[in-house]
């Protein structure tokens, strides 16, 4: 099907333009940009840069994607970024481009909300099914794993990462890695524990919710250090694949993690 592009839209020549596209009133759209098929750009939307935008992301008015980073290390070298399948993409949302030295790419993956005002640093890696409340915010080189949920008004620190099915409460700051499966919440950020009703409806069984609750008493409710919770989850829990990411993302943690 043919794509509509408004009148007063301005659309490089040079750009991508995938079938059944819609792009809206007073969009701009760059030299280096691609759109899949069926995205549509309301109005007033930016995209500029290398940048893809995958098939069926909608991206509502005074979004701004792919323009330069705000790191003054950047010298305009060429850097891209890149965003997968089915995201909505809410108003005032800014997306920007990587830098040289965090790898070049911002990339965020399939199936994502992210909400009125929240804002994707350069370089950051977002994984799928994640939720940005209102204005959550990643600092640069943030890496938010697959089904996480930032809350509103949160700030992120650059570098920091949020584990899978992560939930960060609202007005949070995040200065540590936030542990998988978890609540965290505050200024800073502290971890209370399993989110038990969250694995519930995400249809985790109970041995499961068990075992990770084990878990998680022994690193915050026991008198063990990380070190020593993280052995006694090794030799007293087995066979749970949740155990065992949560016991490799403590172990790779560069920043240390949210207790």
């Amino acid at each position: 099907m043919t794509s509509f592009i408004h009148p007063t839209a301005i659309v490089s020549p040079n750009a991508k333009i995938g079938a059944d596209c819609h792009i809206g009133a007073f969009c701009t759209i760059g030299d280096e940009v691609s759109l899949g098929e069926k995205v549509r750009l309301e109005s007033h939307v930016v995209v500029d840069g290398k940048t893809s935008i995958g098939d069926e992301t909608r991206v509502f008015p005074f979004v701004s994607i792919g323009l330069a980073p705000q790191d003054l290390k950047y010298k305009g070298e060429p850097t891209a970024t890149e965003i997968g399948r089915r995201n909505h993409i809410r108003e005032f949302v800014t997306i920007h481009r990587g830098t040289a030295g965090g790898g070049s790419l911002t990339k965020i993956g399939d199936d994502n909300l992210l909400m009125a005002q929240a804002h994707v640093a350069h370089d950051c890696q977002i994984g799928n099914e994640v939720i940005m409340a209102n204005a959550a915010t990643l600092a640069g080189h943030v890496e938010i794993a697959d089904r996480a949920n930032v809350g509103a008004y949160s700030g992120v620190h650059q570098f920091c990462r949020i584990g899978r099915e992560a939930f960060v409460g609202g007005y949070s700051v995040v200065v540590k890695d936030a542990l998988p499966f978890a609540i965290s919440q505050g200024n800073h950020a502290k971890c209370y524990g399993l989110n038990r009703l969250g694995m519930k409806r995400r249809g985790y069984s109970k041995e499961t919710i068990e075992k990770l609750h084990h878990a998680y008493h022994l690193l915050l409710s026991s008198k063990l250090n990380t070190t020593q919770a993280v052995e006694r989850m090794k030799e007293e829990i087995t066979d749970c694949a949740e155990v065992d990411y949560l016991v490799e993302f403590i172990e790779s943690s560069k920043r240390g993690v949210v207790k």
